[in-house]
């Protein structure tokens, strides 16, 4: 059975720390070290893995800088900041239709537009 493209999206979006680094991105391009602090509690090995497969559906763009030590900064990609409107309607219909958690705090709005 063939999957709707609205299925594949949630299913790539829903996996763990996935929306903490677009997220984090929409900021503006990070380093790793500097994108790990900002997603905070993801470990090293599982924000490699994350960045290689958005890196791979062309979500993420990696540029490796040319000095010593070599460093790379990751930056989001049209389709990456195309995300921005995603999660801010994600954002609206959650206010809208769903209970504030006790204790709970909302993320600041971050928007490249």
């Amino acid at each position: 059975m063939r999957r709707c493209a609205a299925g594949s999206a949630i299913e790539i979006l829903q996996e763990k720390w996935v929306l903490h680094i677009v997220h984090a991105l929409l900021g503006g391009p990070k380093g790793f070290n500097e994108l790990g602090r900002e997603v905070g509690g993801c470990n090293p090995t599982t924000l490699t893995q994350r960045l290689a497969r958005l890196e791979a559906l062309g979500v993420v763009e990696k540029e490796v800088h040319s000095t010593l030590p070599p460093r790379c900064s990751y930056s989001l990609t049209d389709a990456g900041r195309d995300l921005d409107r995603v999660i801010a309607a994600i954002r609206s219909w959650a206010v809208a239709h769903l209970p504030v958690e006790e204790g709970a705090e909302e993320e600041p709005e971050r928007s490249v537009s």
